[in-house]
């Protein structure tokens, strides 16, 4: 490798892989938003070959030993591996849930890898 490299050397193969996974989780909630504009029949097709690619990407973190968890609509604890973004917005007796994942918490075999980030709403009684 040529000096000055930022990388120093090889690129951790599983950062990367995380951070193509994370970005394509993204990437996914926006392409399903898109979906919805789509009348039914195109939806069906392209909805078809997306679950195909978060499939994929869901068995290749398996093999890397980790793993996306999705907490939408779980009631909000703060001792939860995510940061609520709209947190402020809130009382400390309100009663919340995350509304919304805009990054997934990411697990591997030792733990937490990679914290969350949501937006919460108050809790519907």
């Amino acid at each position: 490798m040529a000096e000055g490299n930022p990388l120093g050397g090889q690129p951790d193969l599983a950062k990367c892989l995380l951070d193509m996974a994370v970005d394509s989780w993204r990437f996914g909630r926006l392409f399903e938003r898109a979906l919805s504009a789509l009348d039914a029949g195109e939806q069906k097709r392209y909805l078809a070959q997306f679950r195909w690619f978060q499939r994929r990407m869901e068995e290749s973190l398996g093999e890397a030993g980790m793993r996306f968890v999705n907490i939408e609509g779980h009631p909000f604890d703060p001792g939860m591996a995510a940061t609520a973004l709209n947190i402020e917005e809130f009382d400390a007796g309100d009663a919340l849930v995350v509304d919304q994942m805009i990054e997934p918490i990411v697990m591997g075999p030792e733990g937490i890898i990679r914290t969350g980030t949501v937006t919460l709403r108050r809790m519907e009684t």
